[in-house]
């Protein structure tokens, strides 16, 4: 036997830059091109078998919608079924496992994503997830391996957590992975996401059925081969493309449901919720609900803060992935002493943001995901130029003639609780209202109670006061809260994702606050001598 074992200590991954000349720009253009020149057939994968039902749909580019990548097969009522019955008949070897044989599954996984499948699936997520080389390159290659890193060292402090033991016995606690399969639904924004979503589960020894995005097949394809080449065994996840409804269906309503992992709307996540409501009663555990939902993200400035600082977070921290981040700030808050100030920069750094194809690495900004997220932001943008309270002051337009693409958007309103201050949009759409500098305090109760979101919010000032009041004041409005910076961007072991209200649980992707909830303790007392009379001391005679 060895000694206990030591997981070696995470960090993060360097982000490469993608510079002209470097090697890893022309790594990149070569698998760009690679994935252009093929279209694939990509199948329902479980159990390690790959299950083509002929019901397919297209896998197309964003920013070229006629351009078909490939197409995918669509999940029945037979395959969601046999999904459940893998990841049930997987279970038993795979917790039994030993968690650091588990954990190096994982740890090689980050290793081939840094070597192999790093221009893989930046290139995958790039044309099918219409992002830019950089935000390619800190979700699919540097935060997913930061999270199979760090998780694995988070897995490592959770089961060395053990309780203290009196004399002539022996206390313990064993970390069982849940009684049953869990749920994992993941979005189309973040490759790093859906691989997280699948593996935090599944490194602690549950086995998973993972429902993918429609609008993010490619990325998810690799990621099931990355696992495969990784040595995960079959059935340990399983990859169920198809319609959420019918998914959602037959898994939500199974006995053996232990638990779901979801990012995505407000509204479905309530809805799975309601869903194991109704069924409470006939699951064999109650499952684990992990889910991080909607956000209505914040700027709220001071009139003391820097204004070229203000400027680039709202413009980062906005138009980034084309506000496509849950993280992304869609609504702000500014005193009327700075904003004839900060809308010339607003307007000046705005008009850097060059529009267009993936491939030409000169274009910081890209398409929205699908038509749907098209349409919904026109609805927006259309309504506040027909509005009196609102006013379109940058960007307004969009043309989905072969990419659905939208211009970045500032709206600034009169009325505080316009529907676009309150409402999620997920779009390249920011609403701005500008304050009465002795309206502080209000306009901070504005920012509180306007939403009903409480993912992501950030505050600007060089004042130390008011950085505190602020800071107070908006406690409960954000689960990641950043001071003169912009809100988006949260790293792996440095800042644990998450928020609470109407944008989830909060359990913290990251941490070993997500991990903690893919386990159920079971604690151990081992008496080496026990007692052999019923009797205690203070029963005896005088």
């Amino acid at each position: 036997m060895y000694a206990k074992p030591t997981i070696p200590t995470p960090n993060n991954e360097p982000v490469l830059s993608y510079a002209p000349g470097s090697p890893e720009r022309a790594l990149l253009k070569a698998e760009l091109d690679r994935q252009l020149g093929e279209c694939l057939d990509i199948p329902v994968m479980i159990g390690g078998r790959e299950i083509r039902t002929g019901d397919t749909r297209p896998v197309v580019c964003p920013h070229d919608h006629g351009y078909i990548l490939g197409h995918y097969h669509v999940a029945g009522a037979s395959e969601i079924h046999q999904a459940v019955a893998a990841a049930r008949s997987a279970k038993a070897a795979w917790e039994a496992m030993e968690w650091t044989a588990r954990a190096a599954i994982f740890l090689k996984m980050a290793e081939l994503i840094t070597v192999k499948y790093r221009y893989i699936l930046n290139a995958a997520t790039m044309l099918n997830q219409s992002k830019n080389p950089f935000q390619a390159e800190i979700d699919a290659a540097c935060e997913l391996a930061d999270f199979l890193r760090f998780n694995a060292k988070f897995m490592e402090q959770i089961y060395a957590d053990q309780p203290q033991s009196a004399p002539g016995i022996w206390n313990r606690v064993e970390y069982r992975p849940l009684e049953g399969f869990v749920f994992a639904v993941s979005p189309f924004n973040f490759t790093s996401i859906a691989g997280n979503l699948s593996a935090a589960p599944a490194m602690m020894g549950n086995t998973v059925i993972w429902k993918p995005a429609s609008s993010a097949i490619l990325s998810g394809y690799y990621l099931m081969k990355l696992f495969e080449e990784a040595g995960l065994p079959a059935g340990v996840i399983n990859f169920l493309p198809g319609k959420g409804s019918e998914v959602g269906d037959i898994v939500l309503k199974h006995p053996d449901l232990g638990g779901i992992h979801f990012t995505g709307s407000t509204r479905v996540f309530q809805q799975m919720w309601q869903t194991v409501g109704e069924n409470i009663a006939s699951y064999r555990s109650y499952p684990r609900i992990v889910g991080e939902t909607g956000g209505k993200d914040f700027i709220f400035a001071h009139k003391s803060a820097d204004v070229r600082a203000l400027a680039v977070g709202l413009v980062r921290g906005t138009f980034e992935y084309q506000g496509q981040k849950c993280s992304a700030c869609s609504r702000a808050y500014v005193p009327a002493s700075l904003w004839e100030r900060l809308r010339p920069e607003l307007e000046t750094l705005t008009a850097q943001l060059t529009m267009g194809d993936v491939t030409d690495f000169r274009n910081l900004f890209n398409a929205v995901i699908n038509e749907a997220a098209f349409d919904k932001s026109m609805r927006y943008i259309d309504a506040a130029k027909a509005s009196p309270d609102a006013e379109v002051i940058i960007g307004g337009t969009g043309d989905k003639s072969k990419g659905y693409f939208i211009s970045p958007t500032v709206i600034k309103v009169t009325d505080p609780k316009y529907p676009c201050m309150a409402e999620e949009i997920f779009a390249p759409i920011l609403s701005l209202f500008v304050y009465a500098d002795d309206q502080f305090e209000e306009a901070l109760a504005l920012c509180d109670e306007t939403s009903p979101y409480a993912l992501t919010g950030a505050i600007f000032a060089q004042d130390r006061y008011a950085l505190d009041v602020m800071t107070a004041r908006l406690k409960h409005a954000a689960g990641n809260f950043y001071i003169n910076d912009k809100p988006t961007g949260a790293v792996v072991g440095q800042q644990p994702f998450g928020g609470a209200r109407a944008s989830g649980t909060n359990d913290k992707a990251g941490s070993y606050l997500n991990l903690i909830r893919w386990v159920s303790p079971q604690t151990i007392k081992e008496t080496f001598v026990p007692p052999r009379e019923i009797g205690y001391p203070f029963a005896a005679a005088e």
